[in-house]
């Protein structure tokens, strides 16, 4: 019979367990290892690569819309790095904060006189223009016509 009745396991036993499991690795898990080493690797300089493009692409966005604003460069430093790179989101900042750096955003362009005429004609034209309403009542009309001078009445507009 055994003096161990309590069923505990031995420390011994496990120390030699685990130790024993990394040396009776088959080629195929030492091959795996290997190559999730590399895959991690690649992982990793393909995210430092994309966040430096990432940051570049950025810079480059700042860079032109504080041009096309006729702002220095050298705002983009105060600007923070939470802000979307987007021309929407800088210009916004930029009308909120720009005062601070002697910006005053441009007021919106205004319509040109040449346009307002333009628009005027044609709404002149499309005053007396048929809606699609009125259009299939006329053809009810022409439809239930019993003469021809009616008819031509019609489509006259009489």
């Amino acid at each position: 019979m055994s003096e161990n009745r309590d069923n505990y396991w031995a420390d011994e036993d496990e120390d030699e367990e685990t130790t024993n499991v990394y040396e009776s690795d088959t080629d195929l898990v030492k091959k795996l290892r290997k190559a999730l080493k590399v895959e991690q690797r690649k992982n990793k300089e393909l995210e430092t690569s994309y966040s430096e493009i990432t940051k570049a692409q950025k810079e480059r966005i700042l860079k032109d819309v504080l041009a096309s604003k006729g702002v220095s460069p050298k705002i983009a430093q105060f600007i923070p790095a939470d802000i979307e790179a987007s021309e929407d989101a800088i210009s916004a900042w930029l009308d909120n904060n720009g005062d601070v750096f002697g910006y005053t955003p441009s007021d919106k362009s205004k319509v040109n006189q040449e346009d307002i005429s333009s628009m005027k004609k044609m709404d002149a034209v499309l005053t007396g223009a048929e809606t699609p309403i009125s259009s299939d009542d006329l053809q009810n009309r022409i439809a239930n016509a019993e003469s021809e001078d009616e008819i031509i009445s019609i489509l006259s507009g009489q």
